[in-house]
């Protein structure tokens, strides 16, 4: 399978006043799983940059896996892993709404697409 790292990005609105502690659950709860499926995370970003009590927050994490290979290895621990779909229940009243893509810088593209 073709080398380029490839990055999972989560992006999470928050209920308002939450962000502070969806982060922190994230982090806590999320994250030690995340790095034995081998993804290595590269930041947490909070828009607005404050921590907002009356209004939601957007939370992007961006995580990297060094390639294609370990993408796949890594989907295909976690999706059939009931513990990540009940952790994911159990944040549920912090969170609006939430989603995840995954990307690759554009000079990896065409390496990636030859599979």
């Amino acid at each position: 399978m073709a080398a380029g790292e490839v990055f999972v990005i989560d992006r999470v609105v928050t209920r308002p006043g939450r962000a502070r502690e969806f982060v922190d659950t994230y982090l806590a709860g999320y994250a030690p799983g995340a790095r034995e499926r081998g993804m290595t995370l590269c930041n947490v970003l909070v828009s607005p940059p404050i921590w907002h009590e009356s209004e939601s927050n957007t939370v992007t994490v961006t995580w990297s896996l060094p390639s294609a290979r370990a993408w796949w290895e890594m989907t295909w621990q976690g999706r059939p892993d009931p513990e990540l779909g009940a952790w994911w229940d159990s944040v549920a009243e912090l969170i609006v709404e939430r989603d995840r893509s995954a990307a690759a810088a554009h000079d990896d593209v065409e390496g990636l697409c030859d599979v």
